[in-house]
């Protein structure tokens, strides 16, 4: 099955990052939260864990993050966690990675397994695609 749907990143913050010990290279990384919102046939809301090494300047770098997302999936309701990851070197999107994480579907979503992607038009939409199954 297949779900599509838009999305706003409604709040991020950025948290602090101390390593011990501390490596300084030549991108900076950062980690922060959000909280996104869905509509369309994916519909509801996500808390976000994001990690990147990036230089905003320049646009370059990777981003890592890991999604807790409630709400419905083409009618079905429940929770399940997603992880997507994506490199840029500032005019292109490589490396692109979406994957629902096994064993995390609650409620109708008990089950739930599948791949997907994240895309930003050019006018600034965001959306979002997932092949899922139900088991």
């Amino acid at each position: 099955m297949r779900a599509t749907g838009t999305f706003t990143v409604k709040s991020f913050k950025p948290a602090p990052l101390e390593p011990d010990p501390a490596v300084t290279t030549a991108l900076p990384v950062g980690v922060a939260t959000m909280e996104k919102h869905f509509e369309g046939e994916i519909e509801g809301r996500s808390a976000t864990l994001f990690t990147a090494a990036y230089d905003q300047d320049k646009g370059v770098g990777t981003y890592v993050a890991m999604e807790s997302f409630e709400g419905a999936l083409g009618g079905r309701r429940g929770a399940f966690n997603f992880v997507h990851s994506a490199t840029t070197t500032g005019s292109d999107r490589a490396a692109e990675f979406f994957t629902v994480v096994p064993a995390s579907g609650t409620g109708e979503l008990t089950g739930i397994t599948g791949t997907g992607a994240l895309t930003v038009d050019t006018d600034g939409t965001h959306r979002i695609r997932l092949d899922y199954q139900l088991g």
